[in-house]
């Protein structure tokens, strides 16, 4: 006899992987509850740049980023989404972070991945946005995408709905989930009870409230990012991701180069940039405004209030300092500034763990998700059913 609220999957959270996981099962035609505890998510699927750049990734994590440029595409053909199949551009400030752009360029050739090594004077002519003074030499990326987090966040859940076999619970938190014989129950705040076949729980640093224990032992960080918006214009000369060379000297992808463990030995831990885990990025969003950041401080899981919730100045004047270092622009205007968090496993490159093939618990997937989690939950969904 079937029961009164009952889905063949339940799905708790609402962002990027919750929303995929939903996507991916709707497709599968399985009937598919959504959980969110806010009306809508506002997390880090939210907070972040929308680069959609598997070119950051290493060997592994490329394979989802790829899977996710597929489905971005397919969403495109769909309606509006705030996807833009605008590139990415990685520029070098130096001859170090040029070599490491030459490395990857010979990888992505040996990979099968599209990347064009462009000259001080070929990137300037594409892109005039550029600072000159900074720029050596850039490495682009044709087949990349951007999005705007908040237009696709609720774009996204409106495509959703046109699923007949989708349920949205908003504004509804899942305090408590339990295997009965076949069934799995979860049950809100208000003591309502849903079941399915399965349960997945994407809460990002929030399952401690279904699952403390495994919480408490897990090894997950939790990080806080600091970004800006400044003012810009449609007609700026900067339609790409942009990745200076901080992220040259910070992304997974670069150190499968053979020069990266050498160059980066070279720097200065003691500085702001390494202390708060600094590096620059731009990307112009669709009414021309452009999104700088970011920084990065960490704390373990279970200490994570000692991540303070303060915007700090000094990390703004770096932005602003370094932003008129790269970008071709006569002065600057902070719009807003703010922080985000997410989660991410240290001992592995995300946190999955599975009670009785049941309930399956994914997060930590730290700043991979919105490149890499439409191609993770594709490939992830056949694990877990």
């Amino acid at each position: 006899m079937a029961k009164k609220n009952q889905f063949d999957l339940i799905i708790v959270g609402g962002g990027i992987l919750g929303s995929f996981y939903a996507f991916h099962a709707l497709q599968m035609g399985l009937e598919v509850a959504l959980f969110e505890k806010e009306n809508k998510a506002h997390g880090s699927s939210v907070r972040n740049f929308g680069q959609i750049v598997p070119s950051g990734f290493n060997s592994k994590w490329q394979v989802f980023g790829l899977k996710s440029i597929e489905i971005y595409k397919q969403l495109m053909g769909l309606g509006d989404f705030g996807i833009v199949n605008n590139g990415s551009l990685y520029i070098s400030s130096n001859e170090e972070e040029s070599k490491l752009l030459e490395e990857l360029a010979a990888i992505n050739q040996k990979n099968g991945y599209s990347s064009q090594l462009l000259s001080k004077n070929e990137t300037l002519k594409k892109y005039s946005g550029i600072n000159k003074e900074y720029l050596k030499s850039a490495l682009f990326f044709p087949d990349e995408f951007s999005v705007d987090p908040i237009k696709f966040s609720n774009q996204f859940l409106s495509y959703l709905f046109s699923f007949k076999k989708f349920h949205y619970f908003s504004n509804t938190l899942i305090v408590k989930t339990k295997i009965e014989g076949k069934w799995c129950e979860a049950k809100d705040m208000l003591k309502n009870k849903y079941y399915a076949d399965k349960i997945i729980i994407t809460s990002g640093y929030e399952f401690e409230i279904l699952f403390p224990k495994i919480f408490r032992e897990s090894s997950l960080d939790l990080v806080k990012l600091q970004m800006m918006r400044i003012k810009g214009s449609k007609s700026f000369g900067l339609d790409v991701n942009l990745l200076t060379g901080d992220t040259i000297r910070r992304y997974e992808s670069f150190t499968e180069c053979p020069s990266f463990k050498e160059i980066k030995a070279k720097e200065n831990k003691n500085s702001l940039q390494q202390k708060m885990g600094i590096h620059m990025l731009f990307k112009k969003e669709l009414n021309g405004n452009i999104i700088v950041g970011d920084s990065h401080e960490y704390a373990p899981i279970q200490l994570k209030s000692n991540l303070d919730f303060y915007i700090k100045e000094n990390i703004n004047e770096y932005f602003k300092s370094q932003t008129l270092r790269i970008l071709k622009l006569k002065e600057l205007h902070v719009i807003d500034t703010w922080i985000g968090y997410y989660s991410q496993n240290k001992k592995d490159d995300i946190f999955c763990k599975t009670i009785d093939n049941k309930i399956h618990i994914i997060t930590g997937i730290g700043g991979k998700g919105m490149t890499a989690g439409p191609g993770f939950t594709f490939y992830d969904l056949k694990n877990v059913l």
